[in-house]
């Protein structure tokens, strides 16, 4: 294709848009309630539907507190058989249900999947990082087209699929998207991955379920997954000894350490444990001096990692990577968990699923609580 013609689409999309709506001064709208997630709100207006992502930063990069609502983008949702409402509020029309949508992430490619959206994925990105073999199956086809990189869209592609949205996630600082944001495709700003609980973040399947027809799918879904979720969590609400836990492994010079506020932090006290960092009250991580972070949890009964090679790792190669590792409580008495990526769907599965990594959780640090429970993602290090 050359530069005229792709110059002439990029003109014909931008006008027919997808673009914003004009606006007058209220609607008369009912919030569709939602009861964790902290970034989004959906209202259901006369012939549409409203979702309002809130930015999650704020201006000099701090996280923004919950009662500090600056709007990201406004999304208005309107049936693709319906005429346009004569009056809409402004922001982003994406007709529903999404026929061609691009997406980014192998956490939204599994979603779409299990709610049988899986036919509305027509493009993805970051190829490496997509695990469903459905996916990879149908690229090597011809039937999804692979749009390049996250950070480097193909652009060309992306036009010449023409899809209804994109969907990606944002970042600080994020602008508009560069060329990409100038094609007139709506782009889908998918925060949930800044949402600081486990069932906030989960709970953004209700809205990905309305873009691809699958609202009342999603509804139930999440009741399911909400349901599992709180009755797992009250199991070990009141129990007498909550070990105490350390996660992840030191890279290079630095130790991220999850923030107590973190939906990993609050996962570990859902699930009875004493997070060794629990006084870092932040929601993100927090990069510490390896040496730090051996001081405080060299003590702790149980340390948990994820890692991506071939192989699981065995304690013996960890200790070979680092010689505090082998002096940790928890190496020494054999309470050292991995969770291998390269084997298990964790990244895929457990952003809408956060009950079965509750339920790893919960069977590593109170085994006698679920003993027919099987782990899914962790598993105890062999010598």
């Amino acid at each position: 294709m050359n530069k005229h013609c792709i110059f002439l689409i990029v003109a014909v999309l931008s006008a027919l848009a997808s673009c914003t709506s004009g606006g007058i001064a209220s609607f008369s709208e009912e919030s569709i309630g939602l009861k964790y997630a902290k970034l989004i709100e959906i209202r259901q207006g006369d012939g549409y539907e409203v979702a309002d992502v809130w930015n999650p930063w704020k201006e000099d990069g701090t996280e923004k507190q919950a009662e500090e609502k600056v709007l990201l983008h406004r999304y208005v949702l309107v049936p693709r058989d319906s005429a346009l409402p004569a009056s809409l509020p402004k922001g982003t029309i994406i007709r529903t249900p999404l026929k061609k949508a691009v997406l980014y992430t192998s956490v939204h490619t599994s979603l779409f999947n299990e709610l049988d959206g899986y036919d509305a994925i027509k493009g993805v990105c970051d190829m490496e990082y997509m695990y469903l073999k459905k996916i990879r199956e149908d690229v090597q086809k011809g039937l999804i087209k692979d749009c390049g990189l996250g950070t480097n869209p193909d652009i060309e592609s992306i036009i010449e699929l023409n899809p209804d949205a994109i969907l990606l996630s944002p970042f600080e600082n994020a602008g508009t998207y560069g060329k990409l944001g100038k094609l007139g495709i709506p782009i889908v700003e998918c925060a949930d991955y800044m949402e600081d609980s486990a069932l906030g973040r989960a709970e953004w399947m209700r809205f990905y379920g309305m873009l691809i027809g699958k609202a009342e799918e999603a509804d139930s879904l999440f009741r399911t997954v909400e349901e599992d979720y709180n009755a797992t969590k009250k199991l070990v609400e009141h129990v007498e000894k909550r070990p105490s836990a350390v996660t992840e492994k030191k890279y290079g010079s630095t130790w991220y350490v999850a923030g107590a506020l973190s939906t990993v932090g609050r996962l570990l006290n859902d699930a009875g444990a004493n997070y060794v960092f629990s006084n870092e009250k932040v929601s993100g991580s927090v990069a510490m001096a390896p040496e730090v972070v051996f001081d405080r949890a060299q003590q702790a009964d149980v340390w948990m990692i994820k890692y991506n090679q071939a192989v699981d790792i065995t304690s013996e190669q960890l200790a070979g990577e680092w010689g505090n590792y082998g002096r940790m409580k928890a190496f020494q008495t054999g309470n050292v968990y991995g969770c291998n990526l390269s084997r298990v769907p964790y990244y895929e599965e457990t952003p809408f699923h956060p009950n079965i990594l509750l339920k790893d959780y919960v069977k590593i640090f109170h085994p006698d609580v679920l003993k027919d429970y099987q782990l899914r993602y962790y598993k105890r290090l062999t010598p």
